[in-house]
């Protein structure tokens, strides 16, 4: 073989080298990909099924409820249009309390209750996400338009 068809193979083998390692780090980015929907998304089924996501809006008010076992907490995240009732097992945030903002991981179970791995509140009293502003923007838009605020599961 000459030494132009060797550079040429060489070439050729580290273009299909790189191509394969960079195909297998988009796959890796794609699946730890989580994305952020508000209540209002995730009841226009616009949330994956059966993968994980991330739920942003508000705690409503007076729906906050520990059970026995001191870790899990029932409460209901808002978009001031629609809201989605979640269940988390675990230590809070400090900051975590109703009516602030709060991003929650996890993924929708079976009886429609969002079922969170992670929850993430606010880290001052005039911070919120900006997806999360956004999401209740849209929802407090969408509910003065519709004039109801509807609940996925009781």
């Amino acid at each position: 073989m000459k030494s132009r068809h060797k550079r040429f193979a060489f070439i050729v083998v580290g273009l299909a080298g790189l191509g394969g390692a960079a195909a297998l780090v988009l796959s890796a980015f794609n699946d730890n990909m989580v994305f952020f929907f508000s209540p209002t998304q995730v009841f226009a089924k616009e949330a994956p099924e059966g993968r994980s996501f991330r739920l942003g809006g508000l705690v409503e008010k007076g729906t906050l409820k520990r059970e026995d076992d001191g870790l899990t907490v029932h409460f209901r995240v808002t978009d001031n249009h629609k809201n989605i009732n979640v269940t988390y097992t675990g230590i809070l945030p400090d900051l975590f309390k109703e009516g602030q903002g709060v991003v929650a991981q996890g993924r929708i179970g079976q009886n429609g209750v969002f079922q969170a791995d992670e929850v993430l509140a606010k880290h001052d009293e005039n911070y919120m996400p900006p997806e999360v502003k956004d999401a209740l923007d849209k929802g407090k838009a969408a509910a003065s338009a519709a004039g109801t605020t509807t609940l996925i599961s009781q």
